[in-house]
């Protein structure tokens, strides 16, 4: 539970005796109500949504820049950080979610019956290349302007490069790393309280916008095939993966990863702004900083299921919209495709309905065309973008969580055997 910000002030202490997740339920509550009593605010309740978001947005390169290069410095040769089997675990789980939502795809097919209303101005990579020398260019960048831009890709690698420069460096200098990443880690939490509030304006804005959630109705079928895949990830496929890897019930995992971070991820739509929030989590579950101050800045780069089930849904659509004819081979390398478009999906709203194109290609669908699906990406977007980014952003800390509690399980193990 977050500490209040002043525990002297009688209400912050009287809202800290709520439970955190119900305060956010509060806030979303209110929100629809006074959206629906008094749809024609248009500055004061925005703005505490405008607001939130971009105190999170703000805060996170910063935080993620201090907290990984604090972690690698003080990281002692041989110390255990979990990191391998995280990653395995957000490549396995996206090839899986990319095939189910491939086999959603053909048992649920869905059509777009007027691509042709749907805006194709906007320009997407045209090819695999240039994806990669995107990756590239991300990468090698100042790390003034990467922490500035939100450039997490460099951030990262600076993150990186910094904590391995300075393991060499006196425990005084690591000391003060430390104290700035924890000084942060106190900003975020501060910031965090805030989320009530936050979400409350973020809902009112969803529900108030032009058109609000009646653009929806003329895509209930995809949204239905992308929402009930999403939905089957979370609650049985990732059930699964963490139940092979844990040896232990999943669910009560599961529901604390989608309460405290999917909710606030689902109104941010944005895996960048939800950092704070799944540091923060992470904490709480008392998971290695060591291995979560690097797990989930990373997670929130490559760890895309929900992006690949949104590539692999829309380039569907088109396709049975347009009659090709598929074959699973070239279904299957679409799904490959779809996995590492993923790991390049930008952390902010949208970012994945850029990529559509590239998997469109392997079926000979031309960019005009695959730019109309994109549009009809952004119409859904209320809905699919903020399921996809609650679905991202809070299997970061499930599979950190469960590598770490499959690490403590099998020290047990081999202490038994000791004994």
């Amino acid at each position: 539970m977050l500490e209040p910000i002043n525990p002297r002030f009688p209400l912050a202490n009287s809202l800290n005796r709520i439970p955190f997740i119900l305060q956010i339920v509060i806030g979303l509550i209110i929100g629809i109500l006074i959206a629906v009593v008094y749809p024609y605010d248009k500055s004061i309740l925005p703005t505490f949504g405008t607001l939130f978001v971009k105190a999170l947005k703000s805060v996170a390169p910063i935080l993620v820049f201090a907290l990984v290069s604090a972690a690698i410095a003080r990281h002692h040769q041989g110390a255990k950080t979990n990191m391998k089997p995280i990653i395995v675990l957000y490549l396995v789980s996206m090839i899986l979610a990319s095939t189910l939502a491939l086999t959603m795809s053909y048992l649920f097919p869905s059509n777009f019956q007027v691509l042709a209303s749907a805006d194709a101005s906007v320009s997407a990579p045209q090819g695999i290349s240039e994806v990669l020398m995107n990756f590239i260019n991300q990468a090698i960048d100042n790390p003034i302007t990467a922490i500035m831009n939100a450039n997490y890709i460099a951030i990262l690698l600076w993150a990186i490069a910094l904590g391995l420069m300075f393991r060499a460096a006196g425990d005084t200098t690591k000391r003060v790393l430390e104290d700035l990443a924890q000084s942060i880690s106190g900003v975020v939490r501060i910031v965090i309280r805030f989320a009530p509030l936050g979400v409350m304006g973020l809902v009112y804005s969803s529900c108030t916008a032009e058109g609000g959630f009646s653009n929806l109705l003329s895509y209930v079928h995809v949204i239905c095939v992308l929402l009930g895949t999403m939905l089957l990830i979370a609650f049985v496929l990732n059930a699964i993966i963490v139940f092979i890897v844990t040896r232990e019930n999943p669910y009560p995992l599961i529901f604390t990863t989608i309460t405290r971070s999917a909710v606030t991820a689902f109104f941010t739509r944005s895996s960048a702004a939800n950092l704070p929030v799944n540091l923060s989590l992470c904490e709480e579950l008392k998971l290695p900083r060591d291995t979560y101050s690097i797990s989930i800045p990373l997670g929130s780069t490559i760890n895309m299921s929900g992006a690949a089930v949104t590539i692999v849904v829309m380039t569907m659509a088109a396709v049975h919209t347009l009659g090709i004819e598929t074959d699973f081979a070239s279904a299957l390398l679409m799904c490959i495709v779809a996995v590492l478009c993923a790991c390049g999906a930008s952390g902010v709203a949208g970012g994945s309905l850029m990529l559509i194109p590239l998997a469109c290609s392997i079926f000979g669908i031309g960019n005009d065309i695959a730019m109309q699906v994109v549009g009809i990406g952004f119409i859904i977007g209320v809905l699919q973008d903020s399921t996809e980014t609650a679905l991202n952003s809070s299997t970061d800390v499930l599979f950190t969580a469960a590598a770490c509690r499959r690490a403590e399980r099998l020290q047990r193990e081999a202490k038994a055997q000791q004994a």
